[in-house]
């Protein structure tokens, strides 16, 4: 693999999530002072401020062609157009911790409040539901939507993967590790929900029937955090070893450390332009592309 690295923040902005835009832009939330991001790649980072205690944390495209993200600190849903302009949307209450955010199958976004045990759902006019889980102090994440209509969600704490459908049905899945606290989801191109279990140092898999399988790190304290569909398989963060993966359906794991030490990298993303991309805390993305002929240890 390359891995190139493109200064777009001070280490004190925190780039956390990322994503890419319909302007075929990359967009990313910087929570520790309250900006959003955009680079376009071989260009020059752009940084829209929001308030800076509020938090931004997940980002992803709306159904609207705008971007969405949440505001963990402040309570808040937020959009932001491709042109900078933004609009902010307060949930009903200012102890919800919304943290995970995806465009659903109906036209509106789904969204996780981690300390209010609820799924939530906003339409593009900022119209706001709720939907309470049946557990409590289960810190819900993550959250995609799956190939079989659903809003597909980890629960942190409650060491299960969660369902919700349409009509606000939700399933709940345990993991077979107890203790795995996963983080990041997202659906594969096999039809199947990734996640990454970011105490236990795996990669599961759970198909739309519900049946989960766990895939073991070479380094168990690797700290998964985030993972994206690439063209080749699911690419995930590791956290804690400064390190970036893929694996393959059938489960074939491949890392590369990254090149500045303790970078501390988390979401991650298929660019624009083919490779993938990740936000590192230290204040800058990291893209890594396939160099053919190559083991990815080169």
């Amino acid at each position: 693999m390359s891995i190139e690295e493109y200064a777009v923040a001070g280490a004190e902005d925190g780039p956390y999530a990322i994503t890419t835009g319909p302007d075929d832009a990359l967009w990313f939330t910087m929570v520790h002072s309250g900006r959003i991001g955009r680079l376009v790649p071989g260009g020059e980072p752009v940084s829209h401020r929001l308030d800076p205690a509020s938090g931004p944390t997940i980002i992803v495209t709306g159904p609207d062609g705008a971007l969405w993200f949440t505001e963990y600190q402040a309570h808040r849903i937020g959009r932001i157009t491709t042109d900078g302009e933004v609009t902010e949307f307060a949930l009903p209450a200012t102890d919800r911790g919304p943290f995970g955010i995806a465009a659903g199958p109906d036209g509106a976004l789904w969204f996780t409040e981690t300390t209010a045990d609820r799924i939530g759902r906003i339409t593009v006019d900022g119209e706001v539901t709720e939907f309470p889980l049946p557990v409590t102090g289960a810190f819900p994440s993550a959250i995609t939507a799956g190939p079989d209509g659903g809003m597909w969600f980890t629960l942190n704490q409650g060491n299960t993967i969660g369902r919700i459908g349409m009509d606000a049905e939700i399933t709940l899945h345990p993991l077979p590790t107890e203790a795995a606290a996963p983080v990041g989801i997202a659906a594969g191109r096999d039809g199947a929900l990734w996640f990454v279990e970011i105490a236990a140092g795996q990669i599961g898999r759970i198909g739309t029937d519900g049946v989960i399988t766990e895939f073991p790190l070479p380094d168990r304290s690797a700290r998964p955090h985030a993972i994206t569909p690439g063209d080749d398989g699911m690419w995930f963060t590791e956290w804690g070893a400064n390190r970036v993966g893929s694996i393959t359906p059938d489960g074939a794991i491949q890392l590369q450390d990254l090149p500045t030490p303790g970078s501390e990298p988390h979401g991650i993303t298929l660019g624009p332009d083919g490779a993938l991309w990740t936000a590192l805390e230290i204040g800058a993305l990291a893209r890594v592309a396939a160099v053919p002929g190559r083991s990815p240890r080169d």
